[in-house]
């Protein structure tokens, strides 16, 4: 069986967990939660990419960008848990037959960068889903439409 580092799967988790690579090396490709990463990041840069392109009006990108938030904010929270680990449980579990090897500062440095990275998008993401959502309730309704025939 392969080794599998915490380190690096931390680190993968950190800069690329939105896809789901931490679990993608972690279980290999047949891992379905790892599949499911994958849905709300893409969805989210197409909310980013609809935003840039039509403008700050476009409904369905106020509700596809926060999926992006909340992908990132998972990745960020995976990426913590993998790196806090305990060694002997992550021997036990990712790496059966090996001995224990002591992790050192990578792991520590991911999580740390993780925290604040995961932090700052999970507020940034609450406050443009609550701004947007207050933008939608206070915009004017539009006019009822008069019938021509009604008023002959």
């Amino acid at each position: 069986m392969i080794h599998r580092s915490k380190t690096l799967a931390a680190w993968l988790a950190l800069l690329l967990g939105a896809f789901g690579a931490h679990r993608f090396y972690l279980y290999g490709w047949a891992d379905r939660l790892a599949w499911l990463y994958l849905p709300p990041t893409l969805l989210g840069l197409w909310g980013v990419w609809r935003m840039r392109e039509l403008g700050q009006d476009d409904h369905l990108a106020w509700l596809l960008i926060p999926l992006l938030g909340l992908a990132l904010s998972a990745a960020m929270l995976a990426a913590i848990v993998l790196a806090l680990t305990a060694d002997e449980k992550w021997a036990v579990r990712h790496n059966p037959g090996h001995e224990v090897v002591s992790t050192g500062w990578g792991a520590v440095l991911a999580a740390i960068a993780a925290l604040a990275l995961g932090g700052a998008v999970l507020m940034g993401t609450i406050a443009f889903g609550l701004q947007k959502l207050f933008e939608w309730q206070l915009e004017p309704s539009p006019e009822p439409q008069k019938i021509s025939w009604l008023n002959q």
